[in-house]
């Protein structure tokens, strides 16, 4: 997949894409890429096959409402190097990311439609999704665009809505679930397990003289949504390597720790260094909610029960 971040604040120029072969493009945040998206990304390359075209996603490096809305700072389902790589697996030729600043918010669905979409970056069908508005003219709908289309040159299609079996699959969707803990609902949106990345730091190493040494991890991306607090059965990724385990998010409140919230996580038959390391976690399925236990010895108890639970899940 071609890969365009010319046009973010990550470089100095922006390329011309129209050069190319022309594309069916969709545009989108695309946040947590689920099932939705996909649904809408497969219609994208039947079109742009159908007419022998390149196939393109165009997104951006930011959540446009979070430059919209200056305080508002939305959690995410996926970083934006997440996304991208999910796109990818989808099959699309192109991804262009564009930074979104407060003069692109300013335009008009047609200025977005003549100025980017048509003269850079050479789309000659754009596929909407059903219920998808864009421009600073949110009064505008799917009529409007097709009309604007039809002056710019632009064939504009109405996406086909996804519809998943008694579920309405949609990124707030996916947050409510994860806020509630329920990751099994979550994976049903999203078609896969909910996941996490970052780097082993130091920790309380309490969990070592309890008999479950775990690995304290640092979220890399401080807006990605953190699933509810309590314990999690999980699959460890890092170094090619993938592993069972368990994972708590909380506040340890057995030892007081008050507000400051760690996610760490117990790697069964596992014993080896990992500070430093990057580690992905996948959620496969919540053990119980955070708790509060009258002793140390009491935790370890529970982290036992804990382990055979996830160990059973996981078979």
């Amino acid at each position: 997949m071609l890969i365009i971040r010319e046009y973010t604040k990550h470089s100095k120029q922006n390329y011309i894409l129209r050069t190319l072969q022309p594309a069916v493009g969709t545009i989108g945040v695309f946040d947590g890429m689920h099932r939705g998206h996909r649904f809408l990304l497969d219609q994208v390359k039947e079109e742009a096959t159908r007419r022998g075209c390149l196939s393109m996603v165009v997104t951006f490096a930011e959540h446009p409402r979070s430059v919209v809305q200056t305080d508002y700072r939305p959690l995410l389902l996926t970083t934006l190097d997440e996304k991208i790589e999910l796109i990818e697996a989808a099959g699309i030729d192109i991804c262009v990311v564009l930074d979104f600043s407060p003069l692109m918010a300013m335009r008009t669905s047609r200025e977005f439609m003549e100025l980017y979409l048509r003269d850079k970056m050479g789309v000659t069908c754009l596929v909407i999704g059903y219920d998808h508005r864009f421009g600073s003219d949110v009064q505008n709908g799917f009529q409007q665009y097709k009309l604007y289309g039809k002056e710019l040159g632009i064939d504009v299609v109405r996406a086909k809505e996804f519809e998943g079996p008694d579920l309405h699959v949609s990124s707030s969707a996916v947050r409510r679930f994860l806020e509630g803990g329920n990751v099994d609902m979550a994976r049903a949106c999203l078609g896969r397990s909910y996941s996490l990345s970052g780097r082993v730091v130091e920790g309380h190493r309490l969990g070592r003289e309890l008999g479950f040494p775990t690995a304290n991890i640092e979220v890399d991306d401080p807006n990605k949504q953190l699933p509810a607090r309590g314990a999690y059965a999980v699959y460890v990724c890092w170094d090619g390597e993938k592993r069972k385990g368990m994972l708590n998010i909380g506040s340890r409140p057995t030892l007081n720790n008050e507000e400051d919230i760690t996610v760490e996580v117990n790697i069964f038959d596992y014993d080896g260094d990992l500070y430093d390391k990057n580690l992905t976690v996948s959620f496969e399925s919540r053990l119980r909610n955070e708790q509060k236990f009258d002793s140390l010895n009491e935790l370890k108890l529970q982290l036992q029960q804990d382990a055979e639970a996830a160990k059973e899940i996981l078979k």
